[in-house]
């Protein structure tokens, strides 16, 4: 399994009227902590897109248990619970300190630059296979 954790700081423009985080930030947070976690294993993203390789959203959701608010410090983890092949699966928690604000999970698929489906690359497999634990 690979865990990572992610930190924000909630920006008043994440929220809405009420005061709450706005429901698509969440989204957004959960994209950046793929993106840290693919920094954390040697391949940034910025990397894959230069080989001619894309990670598409198949699916994505979320589950909120309790509101974020502004100025909130929250942890972002993502959890890799089982190796790429076709697709790739993520997890998701939203904390503030141990209290569970929100769950989620991402699929995405491998494709090149005509939109074809690949596997992932053997280097990208391999530096999964290293940060495994």
């Amino acid at each position: 399994m690979i865990h990572t954790t992610n930190k924000v700081r909630v920006r008043y423009a994440e929220t809405d009227r009420m005061g709450v985080v706005y429901h698509s930030n969440y989204l957004i947070w959960f994209e950046t902590a793929r993106i840290q976690m693919l920094d954390q294993i040697g391949l940034p993203y910025r990397e894959i897109e230069k080989r001619g390789l894309f990670l598409p959203v198949l699916n994505i959701s979320a589950e909120y248990k309790s509101p974020a608010r502004f100025d909130d410090c929250l942890d972002i983890h993502l959890y890799m619970k089982a190796k790429p092949r076709a697709r790739i699966h993520f997890e998701y928690e939203v904390c503030r300190d141990a209290e569970l604000l929100a769950t989620g999970n991402s699929t995405h698929g491998f494709i090149d630059s005509a939109s074809k489906c690949v596997r992932p690359p053997e280097d990208l497999t391999n530096l999964i296979e290293l940060a495994w634990s």
